[in-house]
């Protein structure tokens, strides 16, 4: 493991009692003091700071070779057709040398919060001087996104290198297994080659779906995170919270650490009795470590943290919401882990790093404010418990007199639970679909927001661009200084295709 970063010797005593914060964590809703409107308005107007994503190449053969390369992948079985095994992934890592085994790494499952938690892990480990590699998904916009070192996506020759590099090997696959490759474990083997390259000093790696026969379970994880897990994959990870844990809990490995987000009962059950097997140490969230106080700020919030090793005060964290206050706690629990605090020393990591690495942090397509007057905020929330957490913090952050809904949904997501979280803040909703085959037709998604806000709230747009600009007309209806508003929601496809049109990309 990496050389132990500076701490900071004005830590308080590790031993301070923690009933405070257990009482702050015990209500994950605390009741926030009003904020002036005033204040508001000035938050609204000021906005996330602007995260970029990779555009097209330029060079027209670099990108017409990057559309080759999307083509070949995209002729695999895609994402949501699963084969649950590893026995494809690890052959592939066998014929590449295994190069997953050639840096330590952070291994994040959950159902919600998990890229921006990777996102938070990145820029502490970088602002420590660490070189790092970052597997996620899915992608906002690029294919290139997925697989970032120092902290931003390969670019496009580097990503085909790599595909070029590996492509021999996963042939010899494909032509050996029952089954060939699918996109997500051919990706997942290009990162792992792509980190052993550069090479990082510390991965920080997302899985796809699940966890114990997810294509990243090749790699043994030092510290195992668990963000919230909710019902999300139902069809194939179980119909309870208990029952997904089972499968997420696969990514806990024998003597690793566990930082574990707060839970719903019968998953924290689940993963604490798999840290007894594993012989692994638990850090939980509202016990060992936590949020201790948060505050709405100008651009985001400011946030009190309880770390493994003491106190962090005066953290800004340039993302709204109360989620993203809880996913800063597990992303600097996990940092602390990955560097032995609370195991090794009981200090604390340098603060100042610590302020300056949060400062940086950039979630793309999570409440992004991308457009002004009227305001149009995107969000890649596409299961219910992530539309409650959007909602929340769409009532905290934005003063919207009316605010108008984009909807573009998957046909696999509980569509239903989503529309239902929205509902309470959105006037009116127009559904519409995105380019993915999988895709709900907007009609059938019409049919199902009907039935929830009522027909007279419904409107129905099938193309995305004429969605966007019926929104925009309603939203306007409110007069400029108004506070109409747009939320474009639903799935990451609908926000990055939005991201597209609004000239975003």
């Amino acid at each position: 493991m990496s050389q132990l970063p500076p701490h900071d010797a004005s830590d308080p005593d590790p031993l301070d009692p923690f009933d405070e914060l257990v009482a702050n964590e015990t209500d994950r809703d605390p009741d926030l003091a009003v904020i002036e409107a005033g204040s508001r308005t000035l938050r609204a107007q000021g906005g996330p700071p602007q995260a970029e994503v990779p555009a097209r190449p330029a060079d027209p053969e670099v990108a017409e070779a990057l559309r080759e390369v999307e083509t070949e992948l995209a002729g695999r079985w895609g994402e949501t057709k699963l084969e649950p095994s590893v026995s494809r992934i690890a052959a592939l890592m066998d014929l590449l040398g295994e190069p997953q085994r050639a840096y330590p790494s952070i291994h994040i499952t959950g159902t919600n919060g998990k890229t921006s938690t990777a996102r938070m892990i990145e820029a502490l480990l970088g602002a420590f001087e660490l070189r790092t590699g970052r597997y996620t998904s899915p992608h906002v916009q690029s294919v290139t996104e997925r697989i970032s070192l120092d902290g931003a996506p390969v670019s496009a020759e580097r990503f085909i290198e790599t595909y070029t590099d590996i492509k021999p090997y996963v042939e010899m696959i494909d032509a050996q297994q029952e089954y060939r490759l699918s996109f997500f474990e051919v990706l997942t083997g290009m990162a792992f080659a792509a980190f052993a390259d550069a090479p990082v000093d510390v991965a920080v790696v997302e899985v796809g779906m699940g966890g114990s026969w997810d294509a990243t379970n090749v790699m043994d994880g030092d510290v195992a995170v668990l963000t919230p897990i909710d019902l999300d994959h139902t069809d194939r990870l179980g119909t309870t919270p208990g029952e997904i844990a089972v499968e997420k809990s696969g990514i806990v490995k024998q003597g690793a650490t566990v930082i574990l987000a707060q839970q719903p009962v019968d998953a924290a059950q689940v993963v604490l009795k798999k840290a007894v097997e594993a012989d692994a140490t638990v850090a939980r969230e509202g016990l060992e470590f936590g949020v201790v106080s948060r505050q709405v700020a100008v651009g985001g919030q400011v946030l009190t943290l309880r770390g493994l090793g003491g106190e962090y005060e005066e953290v800004f964290l340039p993302l709204h919401g109360p989620y993203q206050a809880h996913n800063a706690a597990v992303a600097l629990a996990a940092v602390e882990a990955f560097f032995g605090v609370g195991a090794a020393r009981a200090e604390r990591l340098d603060i100042d790093t610590v302020r300056k690495a949060f400062a940086a942090v950039t979630s793309p397509g999570r409440l992004e404010v991308v457009r002004r007057s009227p305001t149009v905020v995107l969000d890649a929330a596409h299961n219910p418990a992530g539309a409650r957490a959007t909602a929340e913090a769409v009532r905290e952050v934005f003063d919207f007199s009316r605010l108008i809904g984009v909807v573009g949904a998957s046909a696999d997501k509980n569509v239903r639970g989503l529309l239902e979280a929205f509902e309470p803040i959105f006037a009116e909703v127009v559904v519409t679909q995105n380019s993915s085959h999988r895709a709900m037709d907007a009609d059938e998604l019409a049919q199902i927001a009907v039935d929830v806000f009522g027909e007279d709230r419904v409107q129905v747009e099938p193309r995305l661009d004429d969605a966007l600009e019926a929104a925009i007309t309603l939203a306007e209806e409110e007069g400029e200084y108004a506070g109409g508003g747009v939320l474009v929601t639903g799935s990451v496809i609908t926000v990055g295709e939005s991201r597209l049109l609004l000239g975003r990309g």
